[in-house]
């Protein structure tokens, strides 16, 4: 198997990070979050490496992680997304009170509804889903074994972790999710979070201030 490329993006007014993924020598690509305007940067990307973009999997349905993805979604991309952020996918309006203003996002169709526990196909490695809510009723972690590799969203940053007072967060349910599903997989993890710099597993169950294992 070729060895997996990621390229990391920091994009949109608030600089969300978004991951291409693709093999080196390959042609196909998945895209991990949308932020809004992401076009601009990935379309010329995939163009530059002589990529095609096979799938959007998108970690939640916040504005900032979903707005550019019906900027380049065709009926060739297959979207992933969980069913709790169904609303924030098709009526993506009902975000504009906690989005930047003068702001119109337009609504985005998940063509794959996944679950926890679900398993993904990225470029012929094994993907786990696990359904992490807190942030809100709909966050996904994928995490890839093979790769050590686990993609976030908004549940855990380094050394923070995502906002729990946004409509739809608890921070009990967000502590659950990050005891429960972040902070047991292997310690060497790679943690590719939705803002900020990567971190690991083993680094934030011993430092960060915010949850604590059990």
């Amino acid at each position: 198997m070729d060895s997996l490329r990621i390229e990391k993006m920091e994009l949109g007014p608030i600089g969300t990070n978004a991951y291409l993924i693709w093999d080196a020598g390959g042609k196909e690509a998945i895209l991990i979050d949308a932020p809004p305007d992401c076009n601009d940067a990935v379309l010329p990307f995939l163009e530059r490496e002589s990529l095609s973009l096979k799938e959007i999997w998108l970690t939640h349905g916040h504005w900032d992680h979903m707005a550019g993805a019906a900027d380049i979604v065709d009926s060739n991309i297959t979207v992933v997304g969980h069913h709790d952020d169904k609303m924030l996918f098709e009526q993506p309006s009902v975000m504009s009170t906690f989005a930047m203003p003068g702001m119109n996002f337009e609504p985005v169709s998940i063509t794959k509804w996944v679950e926890d526990g679900d398993v993904l196909n990225l470029l012929g490695r094994k993907v786990k889903v696990f359904h992490c809510p807190g942030h809100c009723p709909g966050n996904i972690i994928f995490w890839v074994k093979d790769e050590k590799a686990c993609f976030v969203g908004d549940v855990i940053f380094a050394e923070s972790i995502g906002r729990a007072d946004l409509p739809g967060g608890n921070f009990e349910t967000l502590e659950h999710s990050i005891q429960t599903k972040v902070y047991t997989l292997p310690e060497d993890t790679t943690i590719y979070p939705g803002h900020g710099p990567n971190t690991t597993v083993g680094h934030e169950r011993q430092v960060n201030p915010f949850v604590r294992p059990v």
